[in-house]
C-alpha cells in the first residue's frame, strides 16, 4: 500500500496527507478548488517549517513530503489506482454520504474507504457502497502530524481483514491505534464533547469566566488545555455537529448542545478558524480572553 487519495485540504485533511506523505506514501490531495488545495500545501509546507527550525527533520525531509503529494480537483482522477482513500471532508452526513456514493463508482473494488469522521455513523457511511466490508473509520487526532492516537472505528460490516490491515497502517504512520465499535461519538468524542458541553453550560449559568473554568482544568486535572480553550481549537461548528449528532443517536438531553454553544455558532463565533470563540483571536489580543459577554 503505497498510494493514498485523501479527500479534503483542510484542517485534518491536509495534516493526514502530510503524515502520510512523510512517511513515504504517494499522496493524493483532493479537494474542490485549486485555491483550497494551495492553502492546504502552503499549511503543511509551514507545519515542515516548524519541524524544521526544531531539527526534528531536514531540509531534505521538507522537500521529499512535499515531492510526495500531488493535487486533484476531481474524485475520479484522485482516486484511480490507489489502495486507500482517507476521507476528511467537513463533519457533514449529507456530503460524506455523497462522496461514498463517487468512491463506489469511482475505486478499484478492493481498494480501502476510510472515513475520519469523528461522530458519524460509519454502518450508515458504508451503506452506500456495495461492497461495506471495505468500510472503516480512521479517525486522527488534531494537529495529525503531532498527535499519536488513531481511533480505528469499525463498522457493522467491517472486515477482520480490513481492520487488520488498517491497524497495521496506522502504526507505520508512528501513531497509536485503537479499535472501537461505531456507535455515535465513539469513545474520544463520546466522553470529550460532554466535557466540553458542561465547561459551556457552566460559563452560561454564570458559575465562573472563561479563564477560570479553563484554569481549573488545567491545573486541577492536569489538562494540557482548558476545555473551552480546546473547544475553540477543534471548531465550535464542530463540537455543536458532533453533540448533534449524538443527540439524535441516543436520544439523551444529557448530549443536547448548550443554548450559549448554539448561539455561538449562528453568531459565527466558531473559535480559532473564525478569529473569535471563548478567547480572542486576533493579531491585536494574542489569544486572551474575550471579556465582555463572558466576565
Amino acid at each position: 500500500m503505497k498510494n493514498i487519495a485523501v479527500i479534503g485540504a483542510g484542517t485534518m485533511g491536509n495534516g493526514i496527507a502530510h503524515t502520510f506523505a512523510q512517511s513515504g506514501y504517494q499522496v493524493n490531495l483532493i479537494d474542490i478548488s485549486k485555491e483550497s488545495l494551495q492553502k492546504g500545501l502552503d499549511t503543511i509546507s509551514k507545519n515542515l517549517d516548524r519541524m524544521l527550525a526544531k531539527e526534528k527533520i531536514t531540509e531534505a525531509d521538507k522537500k521529499a513530503t512535499l515531492k510526495n503529494i500531488q493535487t486533484f480537483i476531481d474524485i475520479p482522477s484522485g482516486v484511480k489506482n490507489v489502495s486507500l482513500v482517507v476521507e476528511a471532508a467537513t463533519e457533514n452526513e449529507d456530503l460524506k454520504l455523497k462522496i461514498f456514493e463517487q468512491l463506489d463508482s469511482n475505486c478499484d473494488e478492493d481498494t480501502i474507504l476510510a472515513t475520519n469522521t469523528s461522530s458519524i455513523s460509519i454502518t450508515q457511511i458504508a451503506s452506500k457502497i456495495s461492497n461495506p466490508s471495505r468500510v472503516i473509520g480512521m479517525h486522527f487526532m488534531n494537529p495529525v502530524p503531532v498527535m499519536k492516537l488513531v481511533e480505528i472505528i469499525r463498522g457493522y460490516n467491517t472486515s477482520d481483514k480490513v481492520t487488520k490491515t488498517i491497524m497495521n497502517l496506522s502504526e507505520k504512520l508512528g501513531k497509536s491505534p485503537v479499535e472501537v465499535n461505531d456507535y455515535p461519538g465513539f469513545v474520544a468524542n463520546r466522553i470529550l464533547m460532554p466535557m466540553i458541553n458542561e465547561a459551556i453550560e457552566t460559563l452560561y449559568t454564570g458559575v465562573a469566566g472563561v479563564y477560570e473554568i479553563d484554569t481549573v482544568m488545567k491545573l486541577g486535572m492536569a489538562h494540557p488545555m482548558g476545555p473551552l480553550q480546546l473547544a475553540d481549537f477543534i471548531g465550535l461548528d464542530v463540537c455543536h455537529s458532533i453533540l448533534e449528532v449524538m443527540y439524535n443517536g441516543f436520544k439523551n438531553p444529557k448530549y443536547a448542545a448548550c443554548p450559549l454553544l448554539t448561539n455561538m455558532v449562528h453568531a459565527g463565533k466558531l473559535g480559532v478558524k473564525s478569529g473569535e470563540g471563548f478567547y480572542d483571536y486576533s493579531e491585536n489580543r494574542k489569544a486572551e480572553k474575550v471579556s465582555n459577554q463572558f466576565s
